[in-house]
């Protein structure tokens, strides 16, 4: 420390002048930490060497391991989800918000195009052949896809898996195998697997656990399963005692444990009129039946059958199509009244048609109802899985329509149309009846809100379609006397003039 003149013979000058003397230098203590201080010094962890830097080599080894492409691809995933989302965030609360969106009030009432999913590597210049939501993530939805023609050293046949909770484009999952794949459902109490019917006639299993995009288990191609195109698939059962059940266009029905594919663990042949086989094209199986199924044909008619029991393989024959039948749904609405014996079939005669499973007649095998609206293929039909009335078709045009028994017989409730009119091929519900996803013959899957008004049923909607169904079947009670007699219905036959494809 300096001392500026201090000592006996320091002059006595005015503040602020320094003197001439030389200061003196004192010396100062240190700081001395205290024992709290030295402590926390001693606790403090020593700083950690920089991470060195990998070198080419060791970087590839990194990325080759399973570990890597595993969190990699789920990584992805989740960062496509994030970037995909659109989220108003100056959205206002305390505003109105049905007069600001204007049709509101209308798009409750109709359908309107939510969203399409599309990948323009594996979608393109292939045709939707079938398409399943999950029953544990109703959120996910497989959609199977011929092959390309234009590409022949692609993978014939792909299997895809979308995400309508996200915004992403891009899809969850990717599959494909050597043969196109007409028909793909998920394993039901396999959460994990999704099983594919191939035009080769295999049964193949994709696991989304694994990382690999081709089957991890096939069945063989021998006369012991299928050799035939298999259009239509199943699981049915419990969580303890379940099959797939598969049925081939040769005719041939084979039940399947999942834990084993190299046989089946039964073969039925399903022929009809003088040991013919029946050509299968489409599936059904009624609410909560696992014995008895529906199946549509190539010649038109429509079979129920069973699989177990002294009467097992066809039971009886509904003719009324003239065309082959290219999709049937079976009435699953739970509800006060059971109309699980309801059922639906479209064809290419370009017709729907209403049947039942009750005999009471002889006739019975006839269809209660004719929807002829429609100027085009009809391609696929499905009930509404919460409103008993209601049912969706899709047709050639690129028109859907969705159909309330219980307001109109003659026409549509709504319909809408796809833009480019494609070829609309394949049609299914969401388990919550909320949406239809609708899939194309351009490889495109539209996902459509449903209107609440459309899909929500009115307590008395169950009640009401009884009276319908009864007048149903009386005016067509009255259409067999009259053509008994050598008389046609008025209405009749100038309703099946104006829609017969014969004529136009």
């Amino acid at each position: 420390m300096l001392d500026g003149g201090g000592g006996p013979n320091r002059h006595h000058l005015p503040p602020g002048i320094l003197t001439t003397g030389m200061p003196q230098v004192q010396n100062v203590q240190p700081a001395v930490l205290t024992v709290e201080e030295q402590m926390q010094q001693q606790q403090q962890p020593p700083q950690p060497d920089p991470p060195r830097e990998l070198s080419e080599a060791e970087k590839q080894v990194i990325m080759m391991t399973p570990e890597f492409h595993q969190f990699f691809d789920r990584s992805t995933r989740i960062v496509e989800r994030a970037l995909a989302e659109d989220v108003d965030i100056f959205l206002d609360y305390s505003h109105d918000q049905d007069q600001e969106s204007g049709g509101l009030d209308q798009s409750r009432q109709r359908l309107s195009l939510s969203r399409c999913f599309y990948d323009d590597r594996w979608s393109r210049n292939r045709c939707i052949t079938s398409m399943d939501w999950s029953p544990q993530s109703p959120e996910l939805l497989v959609c199977s896809y011929n092959n390309n023609e234009e590409f022949p050293h692609d993978p014939d046949g792909v299997a895809l898996i979308w995400n309508r909770n996200y915004k992403k484009t891009t899809p969850e999952y990717i599959f494909h195998c050597q043969s196109p794949v007409m028909s793909a459902t998920f394993a039901g109490f396999h959460p994990h697997l999704i099983i594919g019917g191939t035009y080769s006639g295999q049964i193949v299993v994709w696991d989304i656990r694994t990382q690999k995009r081709t089957p991890v288990q096939r069945s063989p191609l021998s006369s012991v399963a299928h050799t035939h195109p298999v259009y239509c698939m199943k699981v049915v059962g419990t969580q303890n005692a379940h099959n797939l059940i598969s049925i081939s266009t040769d005719g041939k029905m084979c039940s399947w444990s999942l834990d084993m594919l190299s046989q089946p663990q039964e073969s039925m042949e399903l022929q009809h009129k003088q040991s013919r086989a029946v050509a299968v094209t489409c599936l059904a199986f009624p609410n909560a039946d696992v014995n008895n199924y529906i199946i549509g044909s190539e010649e038109g008619t429509v079979f129920t059958a069973c699989r177990h029991g002294s009467k097992a393989g066809i039971l009886d024959a509904y003719e009324g199509h003239q065309a082959p039948v290219t999709g049937v749904s079976a009435h699953s609405t739970p509800g006060q009244i059971d109309f699980s014996h309801l059922f639906l079939t479209s064809s290419f005669d370009w017709t729907v048609k209403l049947w039942s499973m009750k005999h009471w007649s002889l006739k019975e095998t006839k269809p209660l109802y004719s929807f002829e609206n429609s100027s085009d293929y009809v391609y696929d039909v499905a009930w509404s899985p919460t409103h008993p009335a209601l049912f969706t078709t899709v047709d050639g045009t690129g028109r859907i329509d969705l159909w309330n028994l219980n307001l109109d017989t003659e026409a549509p409730t709504t319909t809408a149309s796809v833009d480019g009119a494609p070829a609309l091929n394949r049609v299914s519900w969401t388990p919550s009846g909320t949406q239809i996803a609708v899939g194309d013959d351009s490889g495109r899957v539209h996902i459509y809100d449903v209107g609440d008004h459309l899909y929500q049923p009115r307590q008395d909607d169950w009640s009401q379609l009884v009276h319908t169904l009864g007048e149903l079947k009386n005016n067509r009670t009255e259409e067999d006397s009259l053509s008994q007699r050598g008389y046609d219905s008025p209405m009749s036959s100038l309703s099946s003039l104006a829609s017969s494809p014969l004529l136009r």
